[in-house]
This record gives C-alpha cells, structure tokens and sequence, in this order.
C-alpha cells in the first residue's frame, strides 16, 4: 500500500498542522531511508520504508484488522498443532491465509471460540482490546446461537434455562460446579430454540442442555450484541472486513 509523503506525515501524529509538514519536506528534514526528499506528493510503501525526521523515526499508528467470518463446520478456532495437522484437522485461520497481508496473518485471533462443528458468526480480528472487551463476562455482552437439540423442548427445560441452571464439569481430577447465568431463549419448534447467554465458558451451550436433560444436535450463532450475521449475506466459509466504528455501534450500542 502506497502513500504521498504528506499524508504519511499527517497521519503520524508528529506534526500539528499541514503548514508545518510542508515546511519540514521542503526544509530538507525529512528522510526516506536515508535520502532526503523535499517532494511533499512522493510516494511509497510505509512498510518497506524508513522516514525520519531530524533523528526520529516516524511511523503510522498501528491499523488494527477486523473480520467477519460465517464459521463453517469442520474447523476449529486456533492455530493447528502437529497433532491436530496429523489429524489433519483443519483451522479457520487457513480462510485467511493468503487473502490478507502476511503482517495481519500472523496477528490474527479470533474473539472467543466457537466449537468444531458449530457454525456462524465469528469475529476475527488483529486487536486484543476488542477481543477482552467482547468475551469479558463483566461486559453484558449476549451472543445469539439457534439450536437444535434431540428431544422436545418443554417449558419446564425453557425455565430452568431462562433462570440458569447448574453445571458440574469434570477434566480428570478437576471438577467444577456453577450455575449458568440467566439466558434469554425463545422456543421456535419442537426442537428448536433461540438462545443469548453472556456467558463464553467452554462448550457452555451444549452444557445447559445436557443440565436439562437434553442434547444439542446443531448450533449456530447468529449474531453478537446488535451486530446480526444475516445483514452480511456471507455464505459458509467467507468473510468480510468490518470496521471499528461497526463493532462499536452495532456491539457495543456506542
């Protein structure tokens, strides 16, 4: 990505005015890797350049990324490790790699983590502010799944649900109990529901069934906050780029 030099100098906070980054081009005192250039239209590439100023070097503000991703199924939400690639399981980040530079690439994470085989809406993203601001239990921020599950739902599962339920978790020789916080779910069909939980505990939907005594067959999120998948028409396995000023707006409601 190009850039004219004064607009790379306006942009690097160094500078109050346009007048005073136009006096320093053609003052003499700045460089681009090491040359001095008193052209204030010259372009170049930022990040395979150096400029400095006197002895300062300056650079743009870093430009976090953020995606949207329609999650298919069949891929998990982390980088493989030998065994998974053994497995040859498959990752979302491979959905990326090669339709983003190699600097957001590698910088990428996903805001929180959907299961293997659930589907749909999911954030991925270069800015670890949003990704604690969104999966912070404190923040009140719900996440919208439609599930299906095996048996039928009654009002007896919905309530328990809405109201929370307890969960007991046993790893090896580790075990936890809790009670799920109060979630919001409406019953679409026999076996259907529209679940918002603020909770992103590890596999916590699936777990607020099995506490009711039922099973989750599918699951796909739908939206987070105010921000819905459906407004993106993307189909499964592609992604958009979103902006701050979205995920502010449509998940925060700033």
């Amino acid at each position: 990505m190009k850039i004219r030099l004064h607009q790379f100098l306006s942009k690097s906070g160094r500078f109050k005015s346009k007048s005073d980054v136009k006096s320093a081009i053609w003052e003499g005192l700045i460089t681009v890797n090491g040359r001095v250039v008193k052209d204030i239209a010259y372009e170049f590439n930022p990040r395979k350049r150096v400029v400095t100023f006197g002895e300062e070097t300056l650079e743009l503000p870093s430009e976090e990324s953020y995606f949207l991703l329609n999650k298919p199924a069949g891929v998990i939400c982390s980088r493989l490790n030998k065994q998974e690639s053994y497995l040859g399981k498959k990752s979302v980040f491979e959905i990326f790699e090669d339709r983003v530079n190699t600097s957001t690439f590698q910088s990428l994470v996903t805001v929180g983590r959907l299961d293997e085989f659930t589907t749909g809406f999911l954030l991925v993203t270069t800015d670890g502010k949003i990704v604690h601001k969104i999966t912070n239990p404190e923040g009140g921020i719900g996440k919208t799944y439609r599930v299906e599950v095996k048996s039928e739902i009654d009002e007896r599962q919905a309530k328990s649900i809405r109201e929370g339920v307890r969960i007991s978790v046993s790893d090896g020789e580790q075990s936890e109990n809790y009670t799920s916080k109060k979630a919001k779910l409406t019953i679409e069909g026999k076996s259907s529901v529209t679940l918002t939980i603020e909770e992103g505990r590890k596999r916590e939907v699936k777990r607020i069934f099995e506490a009711v005594g039922n099973e989750v067959l599918s699951l796909h999120r739908t939206s987070i906050g105010g921000m819905e998948l459906t407004d993106y028409a993307l189909d499964e396995g592609e992604f958009c780029e979103v902006s701050l000023e979205e995920l502010s707006s449509k998940v925060f409601g700033e």
